[in-house]
């Protein structure tokens, strides 16, 4: 069967969880991806969303579980899957998912600073998040905005993340 690779540009909506699958941990979240059109008046409209469940195994778990949250802005590479199930009243339904191979913060709307396991000064790793400044919203800057990034330091919600790799 063949695999659809996929890179999503968005922010995190909700809280990573981490849950035990068999032997292995897997972090999951939601992601949003949100266009936007320049309107003839130079306005700024929505555009079509994209919202998908992110599964994240292996390495993955420990990198986003001790830099990313809620809010952060995002790209992801993986491959994208229907999952169908049952619901509570027995519909059957599915959802549209990813299986991660990449997670990072997108630098165009946060500043980055990378720290490598092993090499902070504290023998371990650390994560710090500014929260984000001004009165714009978390991921305000999304696709289809060229200038977005450039309004504040860090993008228009001047978030900061401090990653270690």
């Amino acid at each position: 069967m063949f695999e659809t690779p996929l890179a999503v540009v968005g922010t995190i909506v909700t809280d990573p969880t981490r849950r035990m699958v068999g032997q292995q941990e897997v972090m999951k979240f939601r992601l949003a991806s949100n266009s936007r059109r320049r309107r003839v008046d130079g306005a700024w409209e929505p555009g079509n969303s994209l919202y998908i469940t992110v599964n994240c195994w292996g390495r993955l778990v420990t990198g986003v579980g001790a830099a990313l949250g809620r809010g952060s802005p995002v790209i992801v590479v993986g491959t994208v899957y229907t999952s169908e199930y049952e619901d509570r009243d027995g519909v059957r339904r599915s959802s549209l998912e990813m299986r991660a191979s990449a997670v990072g913060p997108d630098v165009s709307r946060a500043i980055v600073r990378v720290e490598k396991i092993g090499h902070s000064t504290t023998g371990a790793a650390r994560t710090e998040a500014a929260e984000p400044t001004g009165s714009a919203a978390v991921g305000a800057a999304d696709v289809g905005d060229p200038a977005g990034s450039a309004d504040a330091p860090g993008g228009p919600d001047g978030a900061r993340l401090s990653l270690s790799a």
